[in-house]
């Protein structure tokens, strides 16, 4: 099973990732958890230069590109063998953030983003993706809270104006809408508890 958490900023991804993963674990699953750009040591040498504050010179087309690079190995090296193997994926981020950041977010072309994502990933699909929704000024306030300058918890990305965050959420709201047998939104504003709750009721319909 391959689940990927995407959303806005500040939704809390990563302590639902670590807490479904415990969960899955003693349901006796082999859980694997893993984020994008990363999860490799070239996807990590991609995310240290693409999320850099001080490369505000960056195309968005360089942008797109270099994330998809990362993408490619961290498929081909980690999710599909994990997979192969039997176990279950839990990424933090994965191919939808690319429509909803440089497609949604940057403007640049859904085909072919579409295209080169299809390409990158060989054409690997999550059986979920869980969003964490919640509006944006929340979602950037809570991140500035828990950041330290020059950390990558404020990064290049976190760090662009008000309305390319909102046009990222509306993206992620947009795919969610279309494509709404895969995703499952979450209203990140309620508590870790409740949030992680609805969680486990829809991975526990897809658990065998």
């Amino acid at each position: 099973m391959f689940v990927t958490f995407e959303g806005p900023e500040g939704g809390g991804k990563s302590t639902q990732i670590r807490l479904l993963a415990g969960w899955l674990r003693e349901q006796g699953c082999a859980v694997l958890t893993t984020r994008e750009p990363g999860g490799t040591r070239i996807g990590d040498a991609v995310r240290a230069l693409v999320l850099n504050p001080e490369h505000v010179e960056m195309q968005p087309e360089a942008e797109i590109l270099l994330y998809s690079a990362a993408r490619a190995q961290h498929v081909g090296e980690v999710i599909r063998p994990h997979l192969a193997r039997g176990g279950v994926v839990l990424s933090d981020r994965y191919a939808d953030s690319t429509l909803a950041y440089q497609g949604y977010g940057r403007r640049l072309d859904l085909d072919a983003l579409r295209m080169i994502t299809a390409f990158a990933t060989g054409n690997l699909k999550p059986d979920l993706t869980i969003c964490l929704d919640l509006p944006v000024l929340d979602g950037l306030q809570r991140k500035r809270a828990t950041a330290s300058e020059g950390s990558d918890d404020w990064n290049r990305i976190e760090r662009e104006e008000l309305e390319f965050h909102e046009r990222v959420r509306a993206g992620y709201l947009e795919l969610a809408r279309v494509e709404s047998e895969r995703w499952w939104v979450v209203d990140a504003r309620q508590s870790v508890e409740q949030a992680q709750a609805a969680i486990r009721a829809r991975v526990q319909q897809l658990l065998p």
